[in-house]
C-alpha cells in the first residue's frame, strides 16, 4: 500500500507508446486485409469474370439495352424471389436469386461497352443491391421464423445489419479519400453463401452463422485498413501532452500524515479563504469584534473623498469600555 503522495505524468512520450501500439495492431488488420483479397471474388476471380462478361456486355450493348436497365430488372427479380424463400419454395427462390445477380453482373460490363459509365448509375447500383439485400434477407427472416422460431430469424436481420456496416465503411472511406475494398464477405460472397444455403436447406443456419462471422470480421478489416491510411497521410490526432499530478488526501510533499487542523486550513486557503489574522491589524477572536469594527468604520472614512477638495480627516472614535463583570469579585 502506498502511503506517500503520487504523480502521474501523461506527457507525448507516453501517447507515444500508446499509438505505436495501436499502429501495431491495425498494421496486422491491414496486411491480414491484404491477403484476405487473395480470397476473395474481387481479389481472385474478378478478372476473368471481367474477360468473361465483357462480350456478352458488348452484345447487350449492340442490342440498345442501358445499364440502369439491367439494374431495375434485378432490382424487380428480387421482389418474387424474396415472396419464394419467405414461403418455403427454396428451389424456386433459388432460381430467382440467380436470375437477380446476374443483370447486376452484367451491367457494369455494358456501361464500359457503352461508355455510358456514370455517377448517378453507380449510385442507382449501390442503392439497388442494398435493397435486395434486405429483401432477400428478410424473406429468409421470414422462411426462419415460420420453420425455427423467431429468435433463428434474428440471425438474417444481423446479417442484414452487418453487411450494411461493411457497405458503409467503403461509402464514408471513399467520401474521405481513402479506398476500403476487400474483405472475406463482400457481396458477391454473401450472395453465392446465400444460393448455397438455398440449394442445401439442411446447412442453412451453419451457413448464415458462417456468413455472420466473416461479414463481423470483414468489416473490422476494413476499419483496420482506412485507420491505418489515415494515419499514414497525416490524418491522425495530434498527439496530447498534459500533466496530471494525483496527490492523495493527508499527506504533505515528503508523506508525512497531516493533522485535520491543517489539512482544514489548507483546504480554505486553496479555495480563497483570508485567514482572520491577515483581515485585521487589531482584535483577537475574544473581546475584539468592537476594535474590528471601528478599524473598518476608520478604513471606510479614510476612503470617503471630501466635497471642497481638501484633505478629509476622519473624526477619531472613542473606544467602547467593556461592561465590568459583576460576577467577578
Amino acid at each position: 500500500m502506498c502511503n506517500g503522495p503520487a504523480s502521474v505524468t501523461v506527457t507525448g512520450d507516453t501517447v507515444g507508446i500508446v499509438t505505436e501500439q495501436a499502429k501495431r495492431v491495425f498494421r496486422v488488420g491491414e496486411t491480414w486485409g491484404r491477403r484476405s483479397q487473395r480470397l476473395v471474388f474481387d481479389g481472385r476471380f474478378r478478372s476473368g469474370v471481367d474477360r468473361v462478361v465483357k462480350p456478352v456486355g458488348d452484345l447487350l450493348q449492340r442490342t440498345g439495352v442501358a445499364p440502369d436497365h439491367l439494374t431495375g430488372f434485378g432490382l424487380a427479380v428480387s421482389l418474387p424471389a424474396a415472396w419464394a424463400i419467405a414461403t418455403g419454395r427454396l428451389g424456386l427462390g433459388l432460381g430467382l436469386l440467380i436470375c437477380s445477380a446476374v443483370p447486376d453482373l452484367l451491367d457494369g460490363a455494358v456501361a464500359k461497352a457503352s461508355g455510358r459509365a456514370s455517377v448517378r448509375g453507380a449510385f442507382f447500383d449501390s442503392v439497388a443491391d442494398r435493397v435486395t439485400d434486405s429483401l432477400i434477407l428478410g424473406g429468409f427472416a421470414w422462411y426462419l421464423a415460420d420453420h425455427d422460431g423467431p429468435r433463428t430469424a434474428l440471425l438474417p436481420m444481423a446479417i442484414l445489419g452487418a453487411a450494411m456496416l461493411v457497405s458503409y465503411e467503403r461509402a464514408k472511406a471513399e467520401s474521405l479519400g481513402f479506398s476500403a475494398k476487400g474483405g472475406l464477405m463482400e457481396r458477391a460472397e454473401r450472395v453465392v453463401v446465400l444460393c448455397a444455403a438455398l440449394a442445401f436447406g439442411v446447412v442453412m443456419i451453419p451457413l448464415l452463422w458462417l456468413m455472420m462471422a466473416l461479414t463481423v470480421v470483414t468489416a473490422v478489416q476494413r476499419f483496420a485498413r482506412v485507420w491505418a491510411q489515415a494515419n499514414k497521410s497525416g490524418h491522425g490526432p495530434p498527439p496530447a501532452t498534459r500533466t496530471i499530478f494525483v496527490r492523495r488526501a493527508g499527506y504533505g510533499r515528503t508523506g508525512e500524515p497531516l493533522t485535520v487542523t491543517t489539512r482544514w486550513r489548507a483546504w480554505r486557503e486553496a479555495n480563497g479563504w483570508v485567514p482572520r489574522s491577515a483581515r485585521y491589524a487589531e482584535g483577537t477572536s475574544r473581546g475584539g469584534g468592537t476594535a474590528r469594527w471601528q478599524e473598518r468604520r476608520q478604513a471606510r472614512l479614510a476612503r470617503r473623498p471630501d466635497p471642497a477638495g481638501e484633505d478629509f480627516e476622519a473624526p477619531p472614535v472613542a473606544p467602547t469600555r467593556r461592561r465590568p463583570d459583576p460576577r467577578r469579585p
